[in-house]
């Protein structure tokens, strides 16, 4: 049984970040976000591993899809096959769209998706493929713990289903406000510092993805009552919270803790978490250069009055909850 801890977030809320310094304990390997989405990454020709590498001509990666075919699976990054949501039937797939809203709703979901012949021969196989990505990655890393970054609370229901995985669940918060600037332009304010290393490592500026304030207020405020529903299903001891602002500014003892919560000796950790080859898929800050581990509060300069106004209205309470006066 592979161990697996699952970052829990909001999208841009520094779960890369957080990985990322996680992956630089060796006992411990990462490649982002597990749930390996052709459709999120884009151009597969184009896309970059954080090694800085064309992802199709990345060592790593070229090691993982022999260690899958060793175990029986034929791996394309095109299409991973460990996405829960990418099933081969429309009917499932449109079950699978609905946000997580709690026990009964999930019951009824799961009852719905029993209908399907497809979801249920297809659920075995996605629990296999990911089951056998994180011992492949483990394997070649020769590490206990694997991290995914994919944030997602359905993916993590039924990761939490999968026997051949033994999962610890790290919820990462941050500001609602800073997370909402990140929805209204992230090509700015959620990529990597290099304009052309945005989008993959293609560059752009991520126009088509911009969300109005009301628009990425909705979203954050829905991630983070789907990321509550499910940890009502949980034990305590199997998970932990983390805040953003803390990981930025108190860097080791917020580490300390995970790694402690992970069942792993801290002080092996290595700082500078740049100089520890990692292969990442997920947010742009990956393929920065610097070290420094900078909390970002750019909404306070860049949001107007308006703006906080639309936040406040419809997620403003909800952030109050998780200390964000």
């Amino acid at each position: 049984m592979t161990k697996l801890a699952y970052i829990l977030a909001a999208s841009h809320s520094g779960s890369t970040l957080l990985s990322m310094l996680l992956g630089a304990h060796p006992q411990i390997a990462t490649i982002g976000e597990m749930k390996l989405s052709a459709k999120a990454m884009g151009d597969l020709d184009r896309y970059r591993c954080s090694c800085g590498s064309l992802i199709q001509e990345c060592a790593f990666w070229r090691q993982v899809r022999e260690g899958m075919a060793d175990r029986g699976f034929a791996f394309d990054l095109a299409c991973a096959g460990t996405d829960y949501r990418e099933i081969d039937s429309r009917y499932a797939r449109r079950l699978l769209a609905a946000s997580h809203k709690g026990r009964l709703f999930e019951y009824v979901r799961d009852a719905a998706l029993g209908l399907s012949p497809v979801w249920r021969s297809q659920l075995p196989e996605v629990h296999r493929r990911n089951s056998a990505l994180a011992a492949t990655v483990a394997r070649i890393t020769g590490t206990k713990v694997i991290v995914d970054s994919s944030k997602s609370p359905l993916r993590l229901k039924y990761l939490l289903r999968n026997s051949e995985l033994d999962v610890k669940v790290i919820r990462l918060i941050r500001d609602g406000r800073a997370v909402a600037l990140t929805y209204m332009d992230p090509a700015n304010f959620a990529d990597a510092e290099d304009p052309n290393k945005r989008a993959g490592g293609m560059g752009g500026d991520r126009a088509k993805e911009r969300l109005t304030m009301t628009q990425a207020a909705y979203e954050w405020r829905r991630c983070m009552e789907e990321a509550k529903h499910v940890l009502r299903s949980l034990n305590k001891s199997q998970w932990i919270e983390v805040h953003y602002e803390n990981l930025c500014e108190d860097t080791d003892n917020t580490l300390w803790r995970l790694f402690e919560f992970l069942d792993l000796v801290p002080q092996k950790r290595i700082k500078d978490y740049r100089s520890v080859e990692q292969h990442v898929i997920g947010n742009g800050m990956r393929l920065d250069t610097t070290s420094e581990i900078r909390l970002d509060e750019r909404w306070r300069a860049v949001l107007t009055d308006d703006e906080l106004k639309v936040f406040n209205r419809i997620a403003g309470k909800l952030n109050l909850q998780y200390g964000y006066m």
